[in-house]
């Protein structure tokens, strides 16, 4: 299992050093969300500072850009770090798509398959100087002259992952990805009985070995120097479940434990806006399905028991600066790695 390191709101004057610092640290590998800004740009700082770290998008919006664009900013990317791109693409919900984006929405599972078969089709076309022409159901392009083809990189190979909380995503990681992306609000248990089932169903489907999908994922972890500060993580941890449990989308995790009774009545404290209600309902017990509770010095075993066999990819939802509390991220990385 690798030790992984989510970066987010990172100011961009600041990446260089907080992706050395991590590299330095022992991380396997960096990943770069993107909610209030760009999530590319502080891959490209990472990869100008670092030689050995993994670099990710955990995850790029993918509905929000033409394949072209996204094919473009991978492509740089890839070639300026030397091979270490790991391409990581959200959905996104529809509102956000349609009135924050002002980009089409339909058959999200569907246009994701046919949005990564466009990737690809564009970079063979980079690489070899093929001619292009991708005609799908969502995306065509069928224009490329050397005037706008980047031309071949020495590591043209780019990972691709997809994020997802129900099954069709993780079918269609299945069938046409190389990783998937499971959503920080999960449990083992989930991931047992709905992504891995769902993913080896694609990929039996496409003719391929499900061991080869490779799952990352961001970690819910409560931890602190003493008891205060825990029962501070703690209360913020059942305040972050109850928002995620109250969206129906992700109810599927609830379901996945017999708790859908309780996620159907946090979506109805959520509509009629009654926020401090909401985490009353989450009980100790799925607290701990849900976030992992630990020591400092007993979060990189921890992670590792609960993980080991299950998650290739792990990192800690938890804010990172270099330079504080080194000595615990420096045992994360080298005892979860």
């Amino acid at each position: 299992m690798d030790a992984n390191l989510g970066v987010e709101g990172t100011p961009l004057r600041e990446m260089q050093r907080t992706a050395a610092a991590a590299e330095e640290l022992g991380f396997s590998g960096l990943w770069s969300t993107e909610t209030k800004h760009d999530g590319f740009l502080p891959l490209a700082l990472a990869a100008s500072g670092t030689e050995r770290i993994e670099l990710g998008s955990a995850v790029a919006i993918a509905f929000s850009r033409s394949p072209m664009v996204t094919a473009q900013l991978a492509w740089d990317i890839q070639a300026l770090s030397g091979g270490r791109l790991i391409l990581g693409l959200g959905t996104q919900v529809k509102a956000h798509v349609e009135k924050r984006f002002s980009m089409p929405w339909s058959r999200p599972a569907a246009r994701m398959r046919e949005y990564v078969l466009a990737l690809r089709a564009i970079w063979h076309t980079f690489q070899t100087g093929d001619e292009l022409n991708f005609r799908g159901e969502f995306y065509r392009h069928t224009l490329m002259t050397p005037f706008f083809n980047p031309g071949p990189i020495e590591h043209p190979g780019i990972p691709v992952y997809i994020a997802g909380v129900n099954t069709r995503l993780a079918r269609v990681a299945g069938e046409v990805c190389d990783g998937f992306h499971v959503h920080p609000f999960h449990s083992p248990e989930y991931v047992r009985k709905v992504v891995l089932p769902a993913i080896s169903e694609g990929a039996r489907a496409a003719g391929r070995d499900p061991r080869e999908i490779k799952l990352a994922t961001s970690a819910f972890v409560i931890t602190g120097r003493d008891e205060e500060e825990r029962s501070r993580r703690r209360e913020e941890m059942r305040s972050q479940i109850a928002f995620y449990a109250s969206t129906p989308t992700y109810r599927t995790v609830f379901e996945a434990h017999g708790w859908q009774e309780v996620g159907e009545e946090l979506s109805r404290l959520a509509r009629r806006k009654r926020w401090e209600e909401m985490p009353r309902l989450v009980t100790d017990e799925m607290l701990s399905a849900f976030a992992l509770e630990a020591a400092p010095d007993e979060v990189g075993p921890a992670l590792r028991e609960r993980y080991e066999g299950l998650i290739d990819r792990v990192a800690l939802y938890a804010p990172f600066v270099p330079g504080e509390r080194d000595d615990f991220w420096r045992r994360l990385a080298g005892s979860a790695g």
